[in-house]
């Protein structure tokens, strides 16, 4: 199968090039393995299931003898013997050189003192499910990079991706394995990631137990919830319902070890102390890796999706927020939240490194446009009336589920989600 170039492979060529190792993270089947491949002149897979037992046992008696190999050297899901992270950092302490070694891993290791925390030998990325532009679904006529340069000439460009093809491409996902498939076995994937999730990894992380129904219940109740900052006791409150005897603290557990798996990636609150440090709402907004996996624990499919509205236009902006943050993250910024007390919110605020930012609101259809645009104007008035010194905004824009990119009086980009790349 012939590769898909990933936005992302830049950055692992970049970090590599000046560190002696990479830690690639990510959920399962996201192509963090492929991708590794493309640059690593040798290979480890630790999950192997022939050499497996043997790899562990050489892990636990003389580690330096699975690091040997043609370098840079991948180490697959290394989190599975966590004595190698130590390996690794010795190897590259002797070594010197950048270039060594690429480790990835789908879950978060149980924590350990012992593990050292990698600071000057490794470098970390975050890998997601690809976006719309990345798999070929949205044309990408319109660049963020060259947004933030200026080049801001987007009026006519259209897309042929429909609100139809949305819903598909919503339920479907980002997953490499989905992209060439047929529609009806497409949308098995993310299913399927559901049941092992639920039925395996969720308990294989640690070791820990977990009841697969509650877990089921949990992602489903989490699902819900996407693209909104309620608080976690209406989820709570929504999972008891039907399991009255479950203690708070362990639908928390289950959650945190959610967020260990790379399935729920919650978006952090902009908090620029505009009106006062009491009026910002810093709950960080609920988000999941993939729209499809927010889908999946719904069971629903495109065509219930387009019947329901509000929670269409939720899973719309969780669909945004994934690719919105790997091109974000492309040009070296970050993606953040803001809602404060007074209701005034903005969808996502990209938050550049040296300072700057721009305002961004997602809307599905374009009958809810004109609101977005109003909250946008009002949030930059108040930013300029009370901070002046972050001063204006990079750009507003508008992310839609419509058909043509435009620029409206007051100089807000509506952009089409299938015109965007980064």
């Amino acid at each position: 199968m012939k590769y898909i170039n990933r936005i992302i492979d830049k950055e692992i060529k970049e970090k590599l090039s000046v560190m002696g190792a990479i830690l690639i993270k990510g959920p399962k089947w996201c192509g963090k393995t492929t991708s590794a491949k493309q640059i690593a002149k040798s290979v480890l897979e630790m999950q192997n299931p022939d050499l497996q037992e043997n790899y562990i046992e050489l892990a636990n008696t003389k580690p330096s003898l699975l690091l040997e190999g043609d370098k840079p050297r991948l180490i697959d899901e290394w989190q599975l013997v966590p004595k190698l992270w130590n390996a690794v950092r010795y190897s590259v302490d002797n070594i010197g050189l950048p270039n060594q070694y690429i480790l990835t891993g789908s879950a978060t290791p149980t924590e350990d003192d012992t593990i050292h925390s990698g600071v000057g030998r490794f470098a970390f990325i975050t890998m997601k499910p690809m976006t719309l532009f990345e798999s070929g679904d949205s044309n990408g006529k319109i660049s963020l990079s060259n947004i933030v340069k200026g080049n801001r000439n987007i009026d006519g460009i259209k897309t042929d991706l429909t609100y139809e093809r949305i819903a598909y491409v919503l339920c479907r996902g980002g997953w490499p394995n989905a992209i060439n498939l047929p529609e009806k076995q497409a949308l098995q994937i993310a299913k399927n990631y559901i049941d092992v999730l639920c039925h395996s990894d969720i308990s294989r992380i640690d070791g820990v137990k977990r009841n697969p129904i509650l877990a089921k219940a949990i992602l489903k109740s989490y699902a819900r919830q996407v693209s909104t900052i309620d608080s976690n006791q209406s989820l709570y409150d929504d999972v008891k319902a039907n399991y009255s005897d479950i203690s708070d603290r362990t639908i928390m557990d289950y959650l945190e070890t959610l967020k260990k798996l790379y399935i729920i990636e919650e978006i952090e609150a902009w908090n620029p102390n505009i009106r006062s440090k009491t009026a910002i709402r810093t709950s960080s907004k609920k988000s999941m890796i993939d729209p499809s996996l927010a889908v999946a624990a719904l069971d629903c499919s495109p065509k219930e999706i387009m019947l329901d509205i509000r929670t269409y236009g939720l899973l719309f902006e969780n669909l945004v927020n994934r690719d919105l943050s790997v091109y974000v993250n492309a040009i070296g910024g970050t993606l953040k939240h803001y809602r404060d007390r007074y209701n005034l919110e903005c969808d996502n605020i990209i938050h550049f490194d040296n300072g700057k930012y721009a305002l961004v609101e997602t809307k599905l259809g374009g009958t809810r446009i004109k609101e977005a645009e109003e909250h946008l104007l009002t949030l930059k008035k108040l930013i300029l009336e009370n901070q002046p010194k972050i001063g204006e905004p990079e750009f507003l824009m508008i992310i839609t589920g419509t058909d043509m990119a435009y620029t409206t009086e007051n100089g807000i980009m509506i952009v089409p989600i299938g015109c965007l790349k980064d």
